[in-house]
C-alpha cells in the first residue's frame, strides 16, 4: 500500500495479431505488470485467453504476468496457470469462498508465486479478513467482471480505503490493484485512496503511443497521492 504506482496494461485491449509487438511497447513504456485477464464464459460472460497464451508470453517478457482467473473453478485450474509462468496469481472471492479462498493462497505460495484475491463491485472487501494478512495483493473490480472497455463505477475509491483499513488491522501491506475504467481521469481517484497497481486496458493498449499513456497515468495518480500525505502532514 502506498509503494510507487505501477501500470498493469491488459492485453485484453490489446492486437493479439501483433501481440508480441504490444508486449514490447509496453515493456519499453514503462508498464510494471502485464495483466492477463482469463475469463470462462461461465463466471463471466466472456471467453478469452488460457494457459497456452500465459506460456507464449513467458517467452517474450521479463515482466511480471499478473493473472486474473475470472474463472468458475480456479482451485481445479491453478496448477496449470502457475507451471505455465504466472507471477502473481487472482483468484475470486465469489468463487472460492471461505476454505477454498485459503487453500487457493495456500497453493500459489506453494508454487512460488503471489498471491492475490479480487472482489466484484457489489461484494464487500470484508469477505477477504480471513486471508488478508496472507495476500500479496488484493485486486478491486471497479467494473463488473467480464468485458473490456467499460466505465469506472463511482465510488469505487471507497472501496479501495477500505481495503487500506482492514490491511492495517491485521498489520499486513498487500498491493493494492484496480482493475476497470481506469485512466488519466479515474488514476487520481484510486491512487489517493491507497491504489498501487492500476489496470488499464483500452486507456494504455487502445492509444497511439502507449509509452506516453503509461506516463500521463502514472503522473495523475502520483500527483494525488503526493496531494493526500501532503495534506496530512499541513
Amino acid at each position: 500500500m502506498f509503494q510507487p504506482v505501477k501500470i498493469a496494461p491488459s492485453i485484453l485491449s490489446a492486437d493479439f495479431m501483433n501481440l508480441q509487438r504490444d508486449i514490447a511497447a509496453i515493456e519499453a513504456g514503462g508498464a510494471g505488470y502485464v495483466h492477463v485477464d482469463v475469463m470462462d464464459g461461465h463466471f463471466v460472460p466472456n471467453l478469452t485467453m488460457g494457459v497456452p497464451v500465459v506460456k507464449q508470453l513467458k517467452k517474450i517478457t521479463d515482466m511480471p504476468l499478473d493473472v486474473h482467473l475470472m474463472i468458475s473453478n480456479p482451485l481445479e485450474q491453478l496448477p496449470w496457470f502457475l507451471e505455465a509462468g504466472a507471477d502473481i496469481v487472482t483468484v475470486h472471492a465469489e468463487a472460492a469462498a471461505g476454505y477454498q479462498l485459503e487453500r487457493a493462497v495456500e497453493m500459489i505460495h506453494a508454487a512460488g508465486a503471489k498471491a492475490a484475491a479480487s472482489v466484484k463491485p457489489h461484494t464487500p472487501v470484508e469477505v477477504l479478513a480471513p486471508v488478508m494478512a496472507q495476500l500479496d495483493m488484493v485486486l478491486i473490480m471497479s467494473v463488473e467482471p467480464g468485458f473490456s472497455g467499460q466505465s469506472y463505477i463511482e465510488g469505487s475509491e471507497r472501496k479501495v480505503a477500505r481495503t487500506v483499513e482492514l490491511a492495517r488491522a491485521v498489520g499486513a501491506s498487500p498491493l493494492i490493484e484496480v482493475d476497470g475504467g481506469i485512466g488519466v481521469k479515474t488514476a487520481p481517484l484510486v491512487a489517493a485512496a491507497g491504489a498501487d497497481v492500476l489496470v488499464c486496458g483500452s486507456a494504455v493498449c487502445g492509444a497511439d503511443d502507449p509509452a506516453a499513456a503509461i506516463a500521463q497515468v502514472t503522473q495523475a495518480a502520483e500527483a494525488a497521492r503526493i496531494a493526500v500525505l501532503e495534506s496530512k502532514e499541513a
